[in-house]
């Protein structure tokens, strides 16, 4: 299985800019910017820094790693290396989650972070065979001011690979309904919804996410296995899940891996891509992630496969793209050993 997976080619939907960003990387510019981060600049180092006592550090933890991206250089080089270690494991198409606020808000200038984040997308498509898209992100824990900077940077510096608005970090007293009016002009202006919704909070978060945010995917949504009406929703209207198994361990939104409900909510016919989130900071990848949902849901290669094509069917890849990419799956999955 592990080979196999391996091997499989797959499109990523949720997968954090600077939470991708591997110890190599990370140390790298923490010895640029040495003796004004916390982040170690030795890459053994940072394993023990990534170690999260809970969601709230975690999100401390984060922020300090987004504060060693000071300049247009530091974004192309950390985004051209996302691309390079999504192509190791077969990733053909990711959805990047970007946070242009954060960087803009450390004084690198919003037309700059496009034009560098465009530059490495163009270099990782050249150079590595994998096709980026951004979901321009707005940081929830920053309020309202930040979520008026993500739209103004979304609108009017779009860059080309830009296909959706987000909405991330902490959930716990950050309302999603406040960020309706924001949502509204991102969908006007083409932009496809997909906020985080019910990882940490319950099932309310994920029917805002919905009803007020026009949700097309949600990210994470664990907490709709609580609710049987929210799972018949999902499932009849096809909203998806962005399922990250190892991150909601990490960050203690489960207690186990064993406890997770991503068979629940594929027993209730919700559909669910499997996605690695801030790999290097969880320890795992997306082959890993693979691996976890195969052994959760017990599935053997021909289940395995089909997460993958689901993630394809639920990317927003263009239909001709979808359609390549699922016959390549299809190809690999028949000619496998």
């Amino acid at each position: 299985m592990e080979s196999f997976i391996a091997g499989l080619p797959k499109a990523e939907l949720h997968v954090h800019h600077v939470g991708s960003a591997s110890p190599r990387i990370v140390a790298e510019l923490a010895a640029r910017h040495e003796g004004s981060s916390p982040v170690p600049a030795d890459p053994e180092r940072l394993a023990a820094y990534f170690e999260f006592r809970d969601f709230a550090h975690f999100v401390e933890i984060y922020l300090s790693v987004v504060d060693l991206i000071r300049d247009p250089e530091d974004v192309r080089l950390l985004t051209y290396e996302i691309g390079r270690e999504l192509s190791r494991q077969q990733v053909r198409y990711a959805e990047l989650t970007v946070t242009p606020y954060s960087s803009v808000r450390r004084g690198i200038a919003s037309p700059a972070f496009c034009e560098a984040i465009e530059d490495a997308r163009t270099g990782a498509a050249r150079d590595f065979g994998v096709d980026l898209r951004w979901c321009f992100d707005i940081p929830g824990e920053a309020g309202l001011a930040a979520a008026e900077e993500t739209l103004r940077i979304a609108l009017e510096d779009r860059p080309e690979g830009l296909i959706s608005f987000g909405l991330g970090g902490p959930e716990i007293g950050v309302p999603r309904p406040q960020f309706k009016p924001y949502f509204d002009k991102a969908r006007a202006a083409g932009l496809h919804s997909v906020p985080h919704a019910g990882e940490t909070t319950g099932p309310e978060t994920i029917w805002d996410a919905i009803h007020e945010l026009g949700a097309e995917r949600i990210g994470h949504g664990i907490s709709a296995a609580k609710d049987e009406r929210l799972m018949a929703y999902l499932a009849e209207h096809q909203i998806p899940l962005e399922v990250c198994p190892t991150s909601n361990l990490r960050t203690r939104a489960v207690a186990t891996l064993a406890e997770h409900p991503i068979a629940t909510l594929v027993a209730a016919g919700v559909p669910v891509s499997v996605n690695s989130d801030d790999p290097p900071m969880f320890g795992t990848t997306l082959e890993g992630e693979y691996a976890a949902a195969a052994e959760l849901l017990g599935l053997d290669r021909a289940g395995v496969a089909d997460l993958a094509r689901a993630a394809v069917r639920h990317s927003f890849l263009s239909p001709d793209g979808k359609s390549a990419l699922l016959a390549e799956i299809g190809a690999y999955t028949e000619n496998y050993g």
